[in-house]
C-alpha cells in the first residue's frame, strides 16, 4: 500500500512538472514570437523628451541618445528573464559603441533597487530608473502586452524598426542591427 501511495505522489509530481513545462514553453514561444514588426508608426518623442535618473540617481536626460541607433530594453530587477539577457545586451553594447549604436536599458524600478542589482551584476550600458513611467514609454513603443522584458529597436533617424516581447538574444538582435549600421 505504502509502494501505491509512493507511486500516486510521483506520477503527481511528474503529471504537475510536465504542465509546468508545457506553460513555460507555450509562455516562451508567445512572447518570442509575438514581436512586431517594421514601421515608424509608434513615436519616441516621448522617450527623448524624457530625463530618468542613473543608477547612480543622477537625472539624465535620454535627448543625449537621439541620432544613435538604439536597443532599448525595459527590464526590471525582480525580473529573471531581463536578468538573464543582460550580459548579451553588455556584449552587443560593447561590441557596436563605435558604430553609432547604444544599448539602453529602461527600469520599471526605483533608483535604489537599480543601485542594489548592480553591485553584484556587471552591466556595461547605461541604466535608468523609470519606475512607472517606463511602462506608458513602452505602450507607447508598443508593449500593448505590458511584459518585461520588453525590447525596442530605434533607428538613428528616431523610427522604432521592431520591438520584441520577452527574453532576446544578442544574435537575433544582430539580425536587426546589420542592417541598419550597414546603411
Amino acid at each position: 500500500m505504502a509502494n501505491k501511495m509512493t507511486s500516486n505522489k510521483i506520477n503527481a509530481i511528474l503529471i504537475s512538472l510536465i504542465l509546468l513545462a508545457s506553460i513555460g514553453f507555450g509562455f516562451q514561444y508567445f512572447f518570442n514570437s509575438g514581436y512586431s514588426g517594421h514601421g515608424n508608426s509608434k513615436s519616441t518623442q516621448p522617450l527623448f523628451a524624457a530625463t530618468f535618473p542613473d543608477e547612480n540617481g543622477k537625472p539624465q536626460s535620454l535627448q543625449q541618445y537621439a541620432g544613435k541607433t538604439v536597443v532599448l530594453n525595459f527590464w526590471a530587477t525582480w525580473c529573471e528573464p531581463c536578468r538573464e539577457e543582460m550580459p548579451e545586451l553588455s556584449a552587443l553594447h560593447d561590441a557596436n559603441k563605435d558604430k553609432n549604436v547604444v544599448v539602453l536599458g529602461i527600469a520599471v524600478d526605483d533608483v535604489a533597487a537599480i543601485s542594489e542589482f548592480v553591485k553584484d551584476t556587471k552591466v556595461s550600458y547605461p541604466l535608468f530608473a523609470a519606475e512607472m513611467q517606463g511602462m506608458e514609454i513602452a505602450s507607447n513603443l508598443g508593449n500593448d502586452k505590458s511584459v518585461l522584458p520588453f525590447t525596442v529597436i530605434i533607428n538613428a533617424d528616431g523610427s522604432v524598426v521592431k520591438t520584441y516581447f520577452g527574453r532576446i538574444s544578442k544574435a537575433l538582435l544582430e539580425k536587426t542591427l546589420v542592417t541598419l549600421i550597414a546603411k
